[in-house]
């Protein structure tokens, strides 16, 4: 349950100065946002997925919906909401870097109001992967799939004020870089991610770009170096670096090979625009760590 959007992708030369003009050299629109990209991913992996989410009444929304159902998703419990525009992202992308700047907006009719979930929906899986987008419903699916003793997942890069209340019941806290840093306010990245430990009794995990992703196993920190990628872009790592944390949790695999696997999706995705159409397929990333 979360965040779906239409993300266009514009490749510029270099991040653009004020008062100025500039040739783009690539540009796509796509399928984006954090919950249903990782679907996206899990589904081409073969994994049965459930999107549950409010799509806007408008074009934006019938390109989101397609995108998602075109994948093989179930979207039988998405919301339509008929007055509000669908999320949307202009995303501009760094020729030299693969970095990216996202600008983005979301109508707030896409939140979920009170008696909209349905737990039975909610709790439909084996596990249940959100984002804090939506807090308040966030919260309220992440107790439910508690009560039936189903796995959540948590995809999180913002601090809000119900953002404890949010982590302390998530059984995987897979975080962005910056977040342990926001929560806790230390800007040692080992000392937060203990410090946030603190704050959830789930297994806390941070991604760390290039880099790869750093986690809380018994007390120690565990490094899981990322992979040399030259970047094209690098929206929606983060996305399917989730989608790799949840398919290593459905395969029973350890800590380290989950955070490995994971890191190769993310790095491969970096090297195609946006973040559906690079997605790797399960053999790209098998034969990729084979090497």
């Amino acid at each position: 349950m979360g965040l779906n959007s239409v993300d266009f992708l514009t490749v510029v030369p270099e991040f653009p100065a004020l008062n100025s003009k500039m040739r783009i050299r690539q540009f796509s629109k796509q399928g984006g946002g954090q919950v249903a990209t990782a679907l996206v991913a899990l589904a081409r992996w073969g994994v049965k997925t459930k999107y549950i989410g409010k799509i806007g009444g408008d074009e934006l929304g019938s390109y989101s919906l397609d995108s998602i159902r075109q994948e093989g998703v179930d979207v039988s419990s998405v919301t339509i909401e008929p007055n509000a525009t669908n999320q949307f992202a202009i995303i501009l992308v760094d020729g030299i870097s693969g970095e990216r700047t996202i600008l983005w907006d979301r109508d707030q009719r896409l939140m979920y109001r009170d008696g909209e979930l349905k737990r039975e929906e909610v709790c439909s899986g084996k596990i249940l992967h959100l984002d804090g987008h939506d807090i308040q419903a966030a919260i309220r699916c992440a107790l439910w799939a508690r009560e039936e003793r189903i796995p959540t997942v948590i995809d999180i890069d913002k601090v809000e004020p119900l953002t404890g209340e949010l982590i302390k019941g998530i059984d995987f806290v897979v975080t962005s870089s910056r977040f342990p840093a926001l929560m806790t306010g230390i800007s040692d990245r080992e000392k937060a991610l203990i410090e946030l430990q603190k704050q959830t009794s789930g297994f806390l995990c941070s991604t760390l770009g290039h880099e790869g992703a750093m986690a809380l196993v018994n007390g120690e920190i565990l490094y899981v170096k990322g992979f040399k990628i030259k970047a094209v872009d690098t929206t929606g790592a983060g996305d399917v670096f989730h989608a790799g944390f949840i398919y290593g949790l459905l395969q029973n695999w350890g800590a380290e090979e989950i955070l490995r696997f994971a890191n190769a999706a993310a790095g491969l995705k970096c090297l195609d625009l946006g973040g559906r159409k690079g997605i790797p397929t399960l053999e790209e990333v098998q034969t990729f760590l084979s090497r």
